[in-house]
């Protein structure tokens, strides 16, 4: 034999030797913990459940058995209540969020204790029995999507196979046609939960579940939703943010003290005055652009003024249009603070009161990221026994960052006709959407206006239902909207 081809052949195993070495390393880094099924009991609306939590993965393989990634899940099950108990799939959103607000927030039979308005109390938090637990009503099933979590791709996959609209519905919605067959839960009514850009996943997945594996929905709760993006993005060209977000901003200035309550005593007159003018004369005046005039800017830059709380001079500065990181920055910035974006009743300092935008959002760094955080690796570890000491739990990550958006690539996800076909093949699909008046992230003006531009047919517009919070992004973190929240979504399982 050559030399050459000797030497070819010797490094030809080094790479194959090396290549096994390198999987098998990478194989022990990912080596993941045995599920961990702990039983217990609590009570919830005066009733005693017991139930069974189980914390661990499940390995999603495609047709041929090749193992793709592994879902982390806690799902948690009541004892001796039959396979016709309805399951819930839950799971937040980012894109890049694990399932930890809704999770540890409102719907698990544990919550972290918030204060009244919703702020975290000083560390250490403290984790209590959640009698507003969703667990009298349905099983629940919650879901960290790949990358989120402690969810991963399989050694040696893409995360790209996951981290984008197409991809993260079809693996999360072959997770859920999984977990059915495992558990043998094909009999049980099926229901979704999505907060955020969970509910464009919740959206989505109504239509993969139906159309892919013939899974037929009972109801999707949609909590803080988005299903079209045109109505949230601020980019130049775009006005209709401007015009439903308008609304959000006056609740706002209002909670804040910035409206004379003389000439509006009303606070929910005063919002419909706002949604009226929104959707008539302002929206008219933002069509004109330039061809404004001067008398035409004088009285818009007058009402727009009576509406947010803001100077006639910044308004015009900004062609009368609004932004959520205008609005946040400049409302108190007389008074030295910026309000936050998830929960504009929140109030944050930056570093100064001058310039643009906020320095961070007070309504996750003051409220909720901290203490969630440490509420749910307590929860893992002393409660539900599952410990990765050496995986860090990602609760907001950057890692599923670039977001492919596939076919609305370029241009604005829209995905409510995908729930209105799912809707129109499936009658007894049923949608409740809960949304905050005081959310600047994804605001309730614009989710009324993606559902009455949705076309349901006439007999099927009750199928959807709406409800409303004196509250921000994450309504459950007040406690007392926390009680309305739990209320409406019983009545809607009920149904």
């Amino acid at each position: 034999m050559p030399f050459s081809t000797i030497r070819f052949v010797f490094l030809t195993t080094l790479l194959i030797v090396g290549n096994f070495l390198h999987a098998q390393e990478g194989s022990k880094t990912l080596e993941i913990p045995e599920t961990s099924v702990t039983e217990h009991q609590t009570t919830i609306n005066g009733e005693k459940i017991k139930y069974t939590a189980t914390a661990g993965h499940i390995n999603l393989k495609n047709e041929v058995g090749d193992n793709l990634g592994h879902f982390f899940h806690i799902a948690y099950v009541a004892q001796n209540r039959g396979k016709n108990r309805p399951v819930t799939f839950v799971f937040n959103g980012g894109p890049g969020s694990s399932s930890v607000w809704l999770h540890m927030g409102a719907l698990g039979p544990k919550r972290v204790v918030m204060t009244e308005d919703g702020l975290a109390p000083p560390p250490p938090y403290q984790v209590v029995d959640n009698e507003y637990s969703w667990l009298d009503k349905t099983d629940l099933v919650f879901i960290d999507p790949i990358e989120t979590g402690y969810s991963r791709p399989a050694t040696g996959v893409d995360k790209r196979k996951f981290t984008g609209y197409d991809e993260d519905i079809q693996s999360v919605g072959d997770f859920i046609r999984q977990y059915l067959s495992t558990h043998n839960r094909w009999s049980s009514p099926k229901f979704l939960a999505g907060e955020s850009y969970g509910t464009t996943r919740a959206a989505g997945l109504s239509g993969y579940l139906q159309d892919r594996h013939g899974i037929y929905l009972n109801g999707i709760v949609l909590i803080s939703a988005v299903l079209n993006f045109q109505t949230l993005r601020f980019e130049e060209g775009n006005d209709l943010p401007h015009i439903l977000f308008l609304p959000s901003f006056a609740a706002t200035a209002y909670a804040h003290g910035k409206i004379n309550t003389s000439k509006h005593p009303s606070k929910s007159d005063f919002i419909e005055e706002v949604k009226q003018f929104a959707q008539t004369e302002y929206t008219q005046m933002l069509m004109l652009g330039d061809k404004m005039t001067e008398a035409q800017k004088e009285n818009l830059g007058r009402v727009l003024a009576q509406y947010t709380g803001l100077s006639t001079d910044f308004l015009a500065g900004h062609h009368y249009r609004l932004s959520t990181s205008i609005f946040t920055k400049e409302l108190l910035r007389d008074e030295g603070f910026t309000i936050g974006r998830f929960d504009a009743l929140i109030k944050g300092r930056d570093y100064k009161s001058a310039g643009d935008y906020p320095d961070f959002d007070p309504s996750y760094n003051l409220s909720i990221f901290g203490a969630y955080t440490a509420a749910i690796n307590a929860h893992l570890t002393e409660t539900l026994n599952f410990h990765w000491n050496e995986k860090t739990y990602e609760i907001l990550t950057g890692n599923v960052r670039p977001w492919n958006y596939g076919r609305a690539q370029n241009r604005f996800i829209n995905n409510s006709p995908t729930l209105r076909s799912a809707i129109h093949k499936n009658n007894h699909l049923r949608v409740l959407i809960c949304s905050g008046y005081y959310d600047l992230a994804t605001p309730f003006f614009a989710t009324d206006y993606t559902v009455d531009h949705m076309y349901l047919a006439p007999e099927l517009r009750d199928n959807i239902q709406t409800e409303y919070y004196e509250a921000g992004h994450m309504m459950y973190s007040i406690p007392e909207q926390l009680i309305k929240f739990t209320q409406d979504v019983r009545a809607f399982y009920d149904k």
